[in-house]
């Protein structure tokens, strides 16, 4: 399937820059499936628009100051991006590094007087494995470090001025108000889940809304672009999730209860366990690594409805959100970029700190 299928055209004035004044203030565009229409509305109306006892499944993985700016050995500055831990120990970690081409296994730099770190492999798809040394408490972790001393990785065309206030702005806004400290292991936020308030919840647990939380570790790869010819050929990367036995039985037997995925990257855990439990109904769901490309024209069967944001050409989120539309074609894809014209013309702000969609 050609690329270029899933290409459009985005005034760069849409990117958002910044989130909402209020997080439920942003706005919501309605894709009803069933009778091919949309609407707008503003995302706090979202329980007017849900069946009062819709099941929605949510993200609760946390954002961690995952960048890094260190010095090499000479003092030049270098910037290091903390990706995933290792399995070699809690202080060793897969990075990228930049310059990388300064900074070779065999190398050394230093985060501050509190850390120093030693560069030990490099693969070929440019990431490092690094040893970090804290200089002052050896049983300290790297996570520790990096909270007090990194920023939140806000994906590049977020560009924001790296103030100290306003890392302090993003630092609470760049993360769902229900990421579990617990779950701080992810390197870019489940964005369509920025646009919920405890207030929100509250009241839509009142009238009979349930939330579920599972926990997808998201990576970088997930806003990684397809750059071969054909979508087939681009290698999907891999996440490590869980999910509750109680909340996956939630997902097989919701008795009717519409299932409401938030964001893609629920959308990836859930799909990912059904898949595999089919295969092998004793499936264990508490540690298990999503490695799913979904794409037209394949079913998505473990949701209903999904909230999303709008999101990058030719990316793999793309794919997934065109294949949801229409199950088993590819007429999602077309219909898709119509939907996205809409909301263009309708001044819907783009990507990670943008506006919402939801797809019944």
């Amino acid at each position: 399937m050609d690329i270029n299928r899933f290409d459009y055209s985005l005034d760069s004035s849409l990117i958002a820059q910044k989130p909402s004044d209020r997080r439920d203030e942003s706005k919501l565009l309605v894709v009803n499936r069933s009778t091919k229409t949309v609407s707008h509305h503003t995302f706090k109306d979202i329980p007017d628009i849900l069946p009062k006892d819709s099941l929605l499944f949510r993200n609760n993985a946390k954002v961690f100051n995952a960048r890094l700016n260190v010095k090499r050995i000479n003092g030049g500055k270098a910037e290091c991006f903390l990706l995933r831990q290792g399995k070699e120990g809690f202080n060793y970690w897969w990075c990228l590094l930049n310059p990388g081409k300064k900074l070779k296994p065999g190398s050394r730099f230093f985060l501050k007087d509190v850390c120093s770190a030693d560069v030990l492999e490099r693969t070929d798809s440019g990431e490092f494995l690094v040893k970090f040394s804290p200089t002052k408490d050896e049983g300290l972790s790297i996570l520790d470090i990096a909270e007090e001393h990194g920023s939140i990785p806000l994906p590049p065309y977020i560009e924001a001025e790296k103030t100290a206030e306003r890392n302090a702005a993003d630092t609470e806004r760049y993360q769902t108000v229900y990421a579990n400290p617990e779950k701080r292991l992810a390197a870019a936020a489940p964005t369509a889940g920025l646009h919920f308030t405890n207030w929100l919840m509250a009241d839509m647990r009142k009238e009979g809304f349930q939330f579920l939380d599972l926990t997808l570790n998201v990576g970088l790869g997930t806003f990684k672009p397809i750059k071969c010819d054909n979508i087939e050929d681009h290698p999907i990367h891999t996440e490590s999730y869980s999910i509750e036995k109680s909340v996956f039985n939630n997902i097989l037997e919701h008795n009717g209860k519409k299932r409401v995925a938030v964001g893609t990257t629920s959308v990836r855990a859930m799909e990912h366990a059904f898949r595999e439990y089919q295969k092998n109904p004793e499936l264990d769901t508490s540690n298990l690594n999503a490695n799913i490309y979904l794409y037209p024209p394949t079913t998505i069967q473990s949701i209903d409805s999904l909230i999303t944001n709008f999101h990058l050409p030719k990316s793999t989120l793309l794919c997934l959100v065109s294949a949801f539309l229409t199950p088993g074609s590819e007429d999602g894809i077309d219909w898709l970029k119509e939907i996205y014209t809409e909301a263009m013309k309708n001044e819907y702000r783009f990507y990670s700190y943008g506006d919402a969609m939801l797809i019944l």
